[in-house]
C-alpha cells in the first residue's frame, strides 16, 4: 500500500485557484491597520451569555470589599479600646469574621469568575470555528491556515486574561480605591492629600506605560500565527520533507517565526515588567512617607494611633489594589488586541445559504433533491453553461463565455491541458465561486437563485486532492449521509473496491484512516471520496479526475462503479486520462478558459486538433 502525502499550495505567496491560473495572492495576516482598535463595548456581546454569574460576581466582590474595608475600621476600634482599658473580645471576634468573610466570599467570587471566563472562551471559539467553517471558499484561498488556527486557539485564550485579570480586577480594584480612599479622606485629609499626590504620579506613568501594550500584543499575536503557519506547513508536509532531507531547513524556518514571535513577546513583556516596578515604589514611597508624616502627628496629637494604623491599613487597601488594576489594566489591553483579531475574522460575511445578493425575489424551484441515504438519486437534471466568464478578485478573466450543455442522465467529460478552467467549472456548479459573467443553471434554473444548501443537496462533488478527513472510516463515509445503515456503508465500499478496507481489521468501519487519510493510499483516498459522494443519493455527480491516483486495476473497478450510478444521475467529470472518458456522451474540449471543441471521441479525433494532441500521446489514437 502506497501511503504519501500532499504537499499544501496555500503557504505560497501566490496560489493556484482550482484551475492551476494563479488566484489572489495569499494574506499571511492582516495587519494592524486593517481595523480598527476594539473597545471594551465590543466585549460585551461575548459577556452577555454569562450575565447572571457575573452579577453574583460583581454582588460578590461588592461584598468582599465592604469586608475588607470594614477591617481597618474595626482594628482602630480595638486599638483605641486597648488603650483606654475596654474589652476587646467582642471586637477582636468582629474583626475574625470580617477576615474569614472575605477569604471565603474572595474564594467563591473567583471560582464564578474563573467559571465564566472559561465559557467566555468556549463560547467564542464554538462561534469562530463555525464561522471559519462557513467563510467563502476564496478567503480559504488568500489566508493562512496556521493564522486561522491561531486566532482559535492562542487568541481566544487570551479572552479568559481579560474577564479574570483584566475586567474584573479593574472593576475591584476601582471600588477597593474608591471605599479606602474616602475612609481615609475622613480620617486624615492631611495625609490623605499626601498619598494622593504620590499615588497619582506613579499611576499616571503606570496607565501611560500600559497604553503602549495593545499594539505589542497584538503584533505579538500576529507573529505567533505566522509561527503556527510555519509548523503546520512543515508538519502537513512531513514526508516530504523526509524524503527531501529538508528537515534542517524546514527547522530553521521554523526557528525564525519562532524567534521573531519571541522577539514580541519580549517587547510585551519589557512593557508589562516596568508597571510592577512602578507599582512597588508607590506602594513603598506611599507607605513611607505616611508613616513618617502621620508619627509627627501622632506625636502632636492631632491623631491617635488607632487613627494611624487605620489609615496605614487602608493606603495598602488603596495602593495595592490600584497596583493590580494597572496590571489588570495591561492585560486588558492585551486581550483587546487577541480581540480584535477575533473580531476581524467574524467580520468576514459568511457564506450565505440564501440566493446570491440582489437575487432575493428569484424563485427556488427546480430539480428535486436526491435521495439521501439510499443510494438511488431521483430524476437526473440538466446543467447549462451560458457564456459563462469568472475571473478571481482583482485578477484577468480565467474563463470566457463557455458556453455548453450537460444534458440530464448523461454523462460529459471535460478536457484539456492543465490550467485550462476545467475545475473551476466544477467549482462555479457548486457556486464556490459565483460566475462574473453569463448563466449557469440546473434544469433551467440559474444556480445563483438556488439557496447554496438546497443546490448542494442535488450535487455529489469529488474533488481531485481527495481529501480524507482524520478519524475512522465510518466517519469519512458519514459525512454526507449520517443516517446510512450500516449494510449501505459496506455496498457502497464494494461499489468502489474499498470493501477490503472494512474486513482487514477487526476494528471494521472503524478503523482509522489517520491524519489526512495518511494510513490510505492515494487511490484508497480517492475512492473513499468518491463512496462518499455515492452515498448521499445526489441527481448529480461532479467528479475532478477521479481515477488519477488509481492503477489499472482499480481503475476498471472504479469505472464499473461509475458506469452502474450514471444511469440514475447527470455526470460531469474532468479528466486528464481520456482513456476514463472516451465512452462519455459528450467531450468538451478547454484550453485557455474556453471551450474550443465539443464532441464524442471519434468525432474530436478528427474536427479537434488538442484533442487529437493529447488522443495521440495517450496511445489513443495512431
Amino acid at each position: 500500500m502506497v501511503r504519501r502525502t500532499r504537499r499544501r499550495p496555500e503557504h505560497r505567496m501566490i496560489r493556484a485557484g482550482p484551475t492551476g491560473v494563479p488566484g489572489p495572492a495569499t494574506v499571511p495576516a492582516m495587519s494592524a491597520s486593517d481595523s480598527r482598535p476594539v473597545g471594551l463595548a465590543a466585549l460585551l456581546p461575548y459577556l452577555r451569555a454569562h450575565r447572571r454569574a457575573l452579577a453574583v460576581v460583581g454582588a460578590l466582590s461588592l461584598a468582599g470589599a465592604a469586608a475588607s474595608l470594614g477591617q481597618p475600621l474595626l482594628t482602630r476600634s480595638v486599638l483605641d479600646a486597648v488603650t483606654v482599658g475596654r474589652p476587646v473580645a467582642a471586637l477582636v471576634t468582629a474583626l475574625v469574621g470580617l477576615v474569614v468573610a472575605a477569604a471565603a466570599i474572595g474564594g467563591f467570587r473567583d471560582y464564578l469568575l474563573q467559571r465564566a471566563a472559561e465559557g467566555v472562551v468556549l463560547g467564542t471559539r464554538r462561534r469562530l470555528a463555525g464561522h471559519l467553517l462557513r467563510l467563502p471558499i476564496a478567503e480559504y484561498d488568500r489566508r493562512r491556515t496556521g493564522d486561522l488556527l491561531s486566532r482559535v486557539g492562542s487568541d481566544t485564550t487570551l479572552l479568559r486574561a481579560v474577564v479574570t485579570s483584566g475586567l474584573f480586577e479593574v472593576v475591584t480594584g476601582a471600588v477597593m480605591v474608591v471605599g479606602a480612599a474616602a475612609a481615609m479622606l475622613l480620617l486624615d485629609p492631611v495625609l490623605f492629600g499626601i498619598t494622593l499626590l504620590g499615588v497619582a504620579l506613579g499611576a499616571g506613568f503606570a496607565i501611560g506605560v500600559a497604553r503602549r501594550v495593545r499594539g505589542l500584543a497584538r503584533r505579538a499575536q500576529e507573529q505567533v500565527g505566522e509561527m503556527t503557519s510555519a509548523v503546520e506547513r512543515a508538519i502537513s508536509a512531513a514526508r516530504t520533507i523526509r524524503a527531501a532531507r529538508a528537515e534542517r531547513r524546514e527547522a530553521e524556518t521554523v526557528g525564525v517565526s519562532a524567534s521573531r514571535a519571541y522577539e514580541a513577546g519580549l517587547r510585551v513583556a519589557r512593557v508589562q515588567a516596568v508597571v510592577g516596578p512602578v507599582s512597588a515604589l508607590t506602594v513603598q514611597g506611599a507607605f513611607l512617607l505616611v508613616l513618617a508624616v502621620g508619627g509627627a502627628r501622632v506625636a502632636a496629637g492631632a491623631i491617635t494611633v488607632g487613627d494611624l494604623v487605620a489609615f496605614i491599613m487602608f493606603l495598602f487597601f488603596l495602593v495595592l489594589p490600584l497596583g493590580q488594576a494597572v496590571h489588570a489594566y495591561t492585560q486588558l489591553q492585551a486581550g483587546l488586541g487577541a480581540l480584535q483579531r477575533i473580531e476581524e475574522i467574524l467580520a468576514v460575511p459568511a457564506e450565505a445559504d440564501d440566493p446570491a445578493p440582489g437575487r432575493a425575489g428569484a424563485p427556488v424551484a427546480g430539480p428535486s433533491v436526491g435521495a439521501a441515504a439510499g443510494g438511488t438519486a431521483t430524476r437526473p437534471v440538466a446543467i447549462e453553461f451560458d457564456r459563462v466568464g469568472f475571473g478571481y478578485p482583482g485578477g484577468p478573466p480565467v474563463l470566457h463565455e463557455v458556453t455548453f450543455t450537460v444534458a440530464a442522465g448523461t454523462r460529459t467529460a471535460l478536457v484539456g491541458p492543465s490550467g485550462a478552467g476545467k475545475s473551476t467549472l466544477l467549482a462555479l456548479v457548486e457556486r464556490f465561486y459565483e460566475v462574473t459573467s453569463g448563466s449557469l443553471r440546473l434544469d433551467g434554473v440559474d444556480v445563483r437563485d438556488l439557496p447554496r444548501d438546497v443546490l448542494r443537496a442535488r450535487l455529489g462533488y469529488v474533488e481531485q486532492e481527495a481529501p480524507v478527513l482524520a478519524g475512522t472510516l465510518r466517519e469519512n463515509l458519514l459525512i454526507g449521509a449520517p443516517d446510512t445503515t450500516q449494510e449501505r456503508l459496506r455496498g457502497v465500499l464494494d461499489e468502489v473496491n474499498l470493501g477490503h478496507l472494512a474486513r482487514r481489521t477487526p476494528e471494521g468501519l472503524d478503523v482509522q484512516v489517520g491524519e489526512g487519510g495518511v494510513l490510505l493510499s492515494g487511490g484508497e483516498r480517492q475512492r473513499l471520496a468518491i463512496a462518499r459522494a455515492l452515498l448521499a443519493g445526489p441527481p448529480v455527480l461532479l467528479l475532478d479526475e477521479p481515477t488519477s491516483n488509481l492503477d489499472a486495476r482499480n481503475e476498471a473497478a472504479l469505472r464499473r462503479a461509475i458506469d452502474a450510478v450514471a444511469v440514475r444521475r447527470t455526470l460531469l467529470i474532468v479528466a486528464h486520462r481520456l482513456a476514463t472518458v472516451v465512452d462519455a456522451d459528450q467531450i468538451v474540449v478547454v484550453d485557455g478558459g474556453r471551450v474550443v471543441a465539443t464532441g464524442t471521441h471519434d468525432e474530436l479525433t478528427v474536427v479537434s486538433p488538442l484533442y487529437r494532441e493529447l488522443a495521440t500521446h495517450q496511445l489513443l489514437v495512431a
